[in-house]
């Protein structure tokens, strides 16, 4: 009798018996977005066909974190591998983490200080009870998936942090990691920080004078934007700086028929209209932060509309990459080779507990080759017996020389005229090109390009945040970060970058690998970039004696990376869903295919183009199909069409809002609610803004917290 009494029965050990059919773990994508299952008992197809990985159990691993699978591994355990009675009705079991240096100023739970508090009611998103407590927030995972960024769900529906990063948002380590790891931070970053005034500037007919200026300039408003983005924006460790985004319609208002006849100083004529449409376009981005638009538009904003864009920025300028690299073979190839070489093949080297290969790699191919290419042209490799490379090529007479003129062009180093134009110490200050020239035109194409600005930046806040944060940020922050890019901007504008300001892509990939995701070693690396922009003068006339062809070979791997971050969006989704599967590929195709038809509409075969064939796709305003008694309107609608990146957005834009799908087949984004956002103390500590400046914007709940 008494064993039939539930109460009284013996336990026959330390683990209940697993049922015969017990429900299996949530399928991967519901684990990276966040989303709860329809049923209790989830299988393993899901509704678009998409199947997990057969549970496997955990082979002996160690205890550092494996930094190429992305994922922190358990500490090694005694027990047997046998079902817990949590995992037996369906829930995961959290196992505590590694801590952090004692030096490390470590959040308490909640950031409430004390002993970790139990939770009742309903979690930050209002959607189910709350979470437990940090120390029991990162759970392990019962199946076997590939994913390069982990995530634990928790109860309350969103993604928790990574147990592998070595400093999360808000940590403080010592002044001197901190220093070292904001060094880092902008050194892998380099390629992107002055790679785009090595081609814009020559583009416009720059000097190495002009060149060694807009790179000093781009240094100073990079760190002074990061600067304001960390304080008063997302607050996330983005750094900001010169997207790629507006790279192509750049080139596409440098080489307008109308600047093709200039004589003399074309530079400053050019800059200055560039810098007008930066301006107009940048205040039209943050009117769309501040006004609280950018919320409105961000859900139509998702993983399958941000992937094929983004990547459609990074295979749009094919035209330009492996043709200029094959002006100098010898040295663009190594280039090329160099950087796969360290990227890939040497990624798992580490010294002293980093790898330095990986992180560095373009930083350590640029030098690799640069001193090579330096070492040739000293020793006479492209010096021809009475030849100048100075001459134009319209000059020259001599058939010997006009043979070798595009190697002593391209192929040479001449690091002396560079460091000799430059001066020891630069302030890089506003209107420093001349008074900004407006022409509405070009500020209508960039107005449209700030919006696919602006895409770009929601996906890098929500994967830095499920990175680096405790939650997602609301829709305000996401609506206030946007609004300062937009400032940001206008700053860019103001100075004469060339190009606008925006969160770079690359970022979230750095985070990643260099496992540092503090605020502060972002902001002081942003007052190191300040600092070295302004005793950047021989620095930067040294960096502008980088030979274009090297320049050409490190955009290869920078275009590719910056393909491959877009297309990686789609893990927030199911990539294996038909649906997902065409619209990506149907806005990948068009956006490839229909600009070719702008770009080749009118032009013959054995036509006589001024410009070089890398620039051709760029010059459609002169030749597109749009021919209206307008000339302004054909511009816009040439040009606009004929980028890359705005098709895209525009057939997965409408084709994944019109196309019946589920919230989590879509793998729509997940923002904190700011109501229960404010109720939370470590997201307010997250994402407030400082020295009380959040009072300013209690009034205005669109841009709050």
């Amino acid at each position: 009798m008494s064993n039939s009494d539930p109460k009284n029965r013996p336990k026959h050990g330390p683990w209940l018996p697993a049922p015969e059919s017990s429900p299996l773990p949530p399928s991967s994508w519901a684990k990276r977005t966040g989303f709860r299952p329809k049923f209790s008992g989830e299988t393993n197809a899901s509704d678009s066909g998409q199947i997990s990985l057969p549970t496997k159990p955990r082979e002996q691993p160690d205890n550092q974190p494996d930094l190429e699978d992305g994922r922190g591994r358990a500490a090694p355990t005694k027990t047997a591998i046998t079902p817990s009675p949590a995992a037996v009705n369906g829930t995961e079991t959290a196992v505590p983490t590694e801590n952090k240096d004692h030096t490390v100023k470590r959040r308490r739970d909640s950031d409430g200080g004390g002993a970790p508090k139990k939770e009742s009611g309903h979690g930050a998103n209002g959607q189910g009870p709350a979470g437990p407590t940090e120390g029991t927030r990162r759970a392990t995972r019962n199946e076997e998936v590939v994913d390069v960024l982990p995530q634990a769900v928790e109860d309350d529906g969103f993604v928790g942090r990574h147990s592998h990063m070595k400093y999360e948002l808000r940590d403080t380590p010592g002044l001197v990691p901190i220093g070292l790891y904001g060094f880092q931070h902008y050194l892998s970053m380099l390629g992107s920080l002055i790679l785009i005034p090595l081609v814009i500037v020559p583009a416009m007919g720059g000097s190495y004078e002009d060149t060694s200026k807009v790179v000093s300039t781009v240094l100073f408003i990079s760190g002074v934007t990061t600067l304001l983005h960390a304080s008063f924006g997302s607050r996330l460790p983005l750094i900001q700086g010169p997207s790629f985004v507006f790279l192509a319609p750049a080139l596409a208002i440098i080489n307008s028929s109308e600047f093709q006849g200039l004589n003399g100083n074309s530079f400053k004529h050019i800059m200055k209209k560039l810098q007008g449409a930066i301006i107009i376009a940048s205040t039209f981005q943050a009117l769309l932060g501040y006004s609280g638009l950018m919320s409105v538009v961000s859900r139509l904003i998702n993983p399958v509309v941000v992937a094929p864009t983004i990547a459609a920025v990074g295979l749009s300028f094919y035209s330009y990459g492996f043709p200029m690299v094959g002006t100098c073979l010898e040295i663009g190839v190594v280039q090329i080779l160099l950087v796969i070489i360290f990227s890939l093949y040497l990624r798992k080297i580490s010294v002293f507990g980093h790898r330095v290969f990986l992180i560095y790699a373009v930083p350590l191919g640029l030098a690799i080759t640069w001193a090579a290419a330096f070492l040739l042209t000293e020793a006479g490799a492209y010096s021809y017996k009475g030849c100048d490379p100075n001459i134009p090529a319209s000059n020259i007479i001599s058939d010997h020389c006009r043979k070798h003129v595009s190697r002593m062009k391209h192929c040479r180093v001449d690091t002396s005229h560079a460091l000799k134009s430059s001066p020891w110490f630069r302030f890089p200050y506003p209107l420093q090109w001349g008074t900004p020239v407006f022409e509405w035109k070009m500020a209508l194409v960039m107005c449209v390009v700030s919006i696919i600005a602006s895409v770009d930046s929601v996906g890098s806040y929500h994967a830095s945040s499920l990175l680096v944060a405790s939650r997602p940020p609301t829709r305000g922050v996401l609506s206030r970060g946007i609004g300062l890019e937009g400032l940001s901007s206008v700053l860019a504008g103001l100075w004469g970058t060339g190009t606008g300001s925006t969160t770079l892509t690359e970022n979230v990939h750095t985070i990643a690998v260099t496992k540092m995701g503090s605020r502060r070693a972002v902001e002081i690396g942003a007052c190191v970039l300040i600092l070295l922009s302004l005793v950047a003068g021989k620095v930067g006339g040294f960096i502008a004696s980088i030979p274009e062809v090297m320049v050409a070979a490190l955009l290869c791997f920078m275009w590719a990376m910056l393909a491959a971050l877009g297309l990686s969006n789609l893990r927030y989704s199911e990539a294996g869903s038909s649906r997902n599967i065409i619209i990506v590929g149907l806005s990948l195709f068009f956006s490839l295919s229909v600009p070719a038809y702008f770009q080749q509409y009118g032009i013959s075969p054995n036509s006589n183009v001024s410009v070089p064939s890398y620039f051709q796709p760029y010059i459609v305003a002169s030749h597109g199909p749009f021919r209206s008694k307008y000339g302004g309107l054909n511009y816009f609608l040439n040009t606009l069409l004929s980028l890359n990146m705005v098709i895209a957005f525009l057939v997965a834009v409408i084709l994944d809002n019109t196309v019946p799908g589920s919230r989590q087949e879509r793998g729509v984004y997940i923002w904190s609610e700011t109501e229960a956002a404010r109720r939370e103390p470590a997201v307010t500590k997250d994402y407030e803004l400082p020295f009380r400046v959040g009072r300013i914007f209690r009034w205005v709940k669109w841009v709050g917290l």
